[in-house]
């Protein structure tokens, strides 16, 4: 029996997000649950605004990679973007494409085909030098092809990587490298998927086309102060800023007629011949009059009438009437008055920029696919890229997927993550694992509906071919598995077949892991030489960690925490099986938290309303690190019981209930849970069950259904039952 669990909370967090967020008790309940309860973490499940996003200019050598865009623009050279063939690799590339195209510069693009391996090549590289390519740009893939940046720049290639894998110690001599999990990165959010980190260069080389791009300004402000010796004090602050990123700040108190000018900290932090520049002038003179003189003699531009242009709620307000209005300052542990200026310029900065203003907003919805396929956490800006993709494919402004959304059922429809990844991603995942991820890309890329629409039938062919394929490949597996499970202890599974497609062992990696529960590695052949194989692991075990133990014998390798993948030679495998068996001897078997069953809130019948969809809701998108939300319901009835049928398994798996709570009838599913009514349930038993909510769509008739996710006999009151 699976232990039922929810996390005890502290009330004052509760109350707290109540009177500071307005949050409504039930949804602060909710978000103290999961550990949302400070101000950082908590805007990104409140807000959907894209000027929460972080500068990605924080990126170190994000200067340096779009000066070289820039240049590829002003010369006329081709530019060539080397991606990856899933679900990220892919749509990372059509983002870039895309966009370089707009610019004007020529640009081209290469995926992996068949058996080809992993990131930039060798065989690329010379197709590129053929067709005068003079840059390369890597999205999703890069950080660990060395030698091949070598080989480019040897070639008289610059090469730009883009990526979001784990680096090794060394990492290539590209031009520019942005990648947030490169050792010491000052960007604040490691985990961006690869299309991700692309949504953050095409900002950046959009910012670099504008006046403003390494631009230097201060901002100032000064305001009365305390009284000290009889007199009101004057605070003075300045920020120094560049491409919108704070470089150095400054904030003195002086009293009037005490300090000489020249022994003023604040006064000779401005003196660097920057512009100066200020809401009010006047007001600010006045105040800088009182503190030095008027012997002082400081030039400042007013920025009123400039951020009123793009700005009209600004008006006659005052700077301290604009900090009581900013919805940020409740986000901020301290945000005074310049920082509140510093917000409002950035925005003006932003809305002046023809593609930021106008077409930035239009990408995401490529990006919202490209992190959910890729599995990333949805925490921090994610969640906020994530929601407003999902607006964008609820409202089809992307004419190229409206074919494939056609087919797979999801126009009328409010399409969630879940809908992304069950209905979407796997079929773009098909195109690259059957070895034409081009398919997949044209679509994405695709002007033309009927070039799309054929794009679209071909992808669910492919799907087809591949869902074949995995049943074939996994009848060939199991038996293996099974024996391997208990040869190394029921701690880790290495599988290799010859007749698994290279496309899908990650899949095949993914089930091994779903049926033991344990890290799972899948080997296939690409050729009479040469070896790839896919792992997938819980959460407690480090991936690439592991894999670099054996990097020795690899010809490359790379990937994620828990997804990962390599390829080897032939002659190496042997030795490899040796040292997986030594490693693994020392390891310890880990235990997961799938026999566990979290609750987050505890429903009685009074809450259980159809509005309660509007809550779950509220907390999309749901994925990593943001799971759906579990309810609970204590004595409720099975009113009816019906067995469905699989035709895939020619058995009954799955079963449809009916139940009663309160006052309302509710329509529920248990997916693979035949074998647990029939042996225990029966219609009116009063029974405790764990849910999640959502809407079906059957028949163009939508109506609101819940997942059952575990299910007991009403016996004892629940608060006795979870631990």
């Amino acid at each position: 029996m699976k232990q039922w669990k929810k996390e005890s909370i502290s009330v004052d967090s509760v109350r707290s997000l109540h009177e500071n967020f307005g949050v409504d008790y039930i949804s602060a309940t909710l978000l103290a649950r999961r550990g949302v309860d400070d101000k950082k973490s908590l805007k990104y499940y409140l807000e959907s605004d894209l000027s929460y996003l972080h500068n990605p200019f924080l990126f170190d050598e994000m200067e340096d990679f779009v000066m070289r865009v820039a240049q590829a623009k002003e010369e006329g050279e081709k530019v060539r973007v080397f991606g990856d063939r899933d679900v990220d690799g892919i749509t990372s590339t059509a983002l870039l494409v895309e966009f370089l195209g707009s610019m004007g510069i020529e640009v081209s693009h290469r995926l992996p085909k068949g058996d080809e391996p992993y990131g930039l090549t060798v065989p690329g590289i010379d197709e590129a030098l053929q067709d005068d390519v003079t840059l390369i740009i890597t999205v999703d893939c890069g950080i660990s092809n060395i030698e091949e940046v070598e080989y480019a720049q040897s070639k008289g290639i610059d090469v730009l990587i883009t990526d979001h894998h784990i680096a090794g110690d060394i990492v290539p001599d590209a031009i520019a490298i942005i990648d947030p999990k490169i050792e010491e990165c000052s960007y604040p959010f490691t985990h961006l998927a690869g299309c991700g980190v692309v949504a953050k260069v095409i900002w950046a080389v959009s910012f670099a086309m504008s006046d403003f791009f390494q631009q230097e300004i201060f901002l100032f402000h000064a305001y009365p102060g305390n009284t000290e010796k009889g007199k009101e004090t004057v605070i003075i602050e300045a920020v120094k800023m560049r491409n919108l990123l704070e470089i150095e700040r400054m904030v003195e108190e002086v009293v009037p007629g005490i300090l000489d000018v020249h022994q003023s900290r604040i006064i000779s932090f401005l003196n660097s011949n920057l512009p100066i520049f200020a809401l009010d002038v006047e007001t600010e003179r006045r105040l800088i009059t009182r503190a030095f003189g008027t012997k002082i003699d400081i030039h400042i531009g007013e920025l009123r009438q400039l951020l009123s242009a793009t700005i009209p709620q600004i008006g006659s307000h005052s700077l301290f009437s604009l900090h009581r209005m900013s919805k940020s300052v409740k986000y901020s542990q301290r945000m005074s008055e310049l920082d509140v200026l510093f917000s409002l310029f950035v925005t003006h900065v932003t809305r002046s920029i023809p593609y930021l203003r106008d077409k930035y907003e239009y990408i995401f919805d490529l990006v919202a696919l490209g992190t959910i396929g890729d599995l990333m956490p949805m925490k921090d800006e994610n969640r906020i890229m994530v929601k407003r993709g999902l607006a964008l494919l609820n409202s089809h402004t992307r004419s190229s997927l409206i074919p494939l959304m056609t087919a797979q059922k999801l126009m009328g429809k409010q399409i969630s993550t879940t809908d992304v990844s069950w209905q979407i991603t796997p079929i773009i995942n098909a195109s690259g694992r059957m070895g034409t991820p081009e398919v997949a890309l044209e679509l994405l890329l695709s002007t033309k509906q009927d070039h799309a629409q054929t794009c679209s039938e071909q992808l669910l062919r492919l799907n087809k071919e591949r869902q074949k394929m995995g049943e074939d490949s996994w009848n060939s597996l199991l038996p293996k598995a099974k024996n391997k499970y208990e040869e190394f202890e029921q701690k880790f599974l290495v599988v290799e077949d010859k007749n698994v497609n290279r496309g899908l062992t990650g899949i095949m990696a993914s089930r091994l892991l779903r049926q033991f529960g344990v890290p799972s590695m899948v080997i296939a052949h690409i050729d009479e030489n040469r070896l790839t194989g896919s792992m997938r692991s819980p959460t407690y075990f480090n991936i690439r960690e592991f894999l670099s133990l054996f990097e020795d014998l690899f010809i490359d390798y790379g990937g994620h925490r828990c997804a990962g993948g390599f390829s080897i030679e032939k002659k190496n495998l042997p030795v490899l099986h040796e040292r997986l068996s030594s490693a693994i001897e020392a390891m310890q078997r880990e235990t997961d938290e799938e026999d566990t069953v979290t609750i987050d809130l505890e429903l009685p019948p009074k809450y259980l309303t159809p509005e309660i969809i509007s809550l779950v809701e509220l907390f999309e998108p749901y994925g990593e690190g943001n799971p759906p939300i579990q309810f609970l319901i204590s004595k409720t009835t099975i009113e009816e019981i019906r067995y469905l049928q699989n035709s895939r398994s020619n058995g009954v798996n799955h079963v449809k209930l009916t139940i009663r709570y309160g006052e309302y009838r509710w329509p529920a599913i248990f997916w693979n849970g035949s074998q647990i009514i029939s042996e225990s349930f029966q219609e009116g038993d009063e029974v405790d069950i764990v849910f999640r909510m959502g809407r079906n769509y059957f028949r163009n008739n939508e109506t609101l259904q819940l997942t059952v996710i575990d299910i007991r006999k009403y016996k004892t009151p629940i608060e006795q039952i979870i631990r």
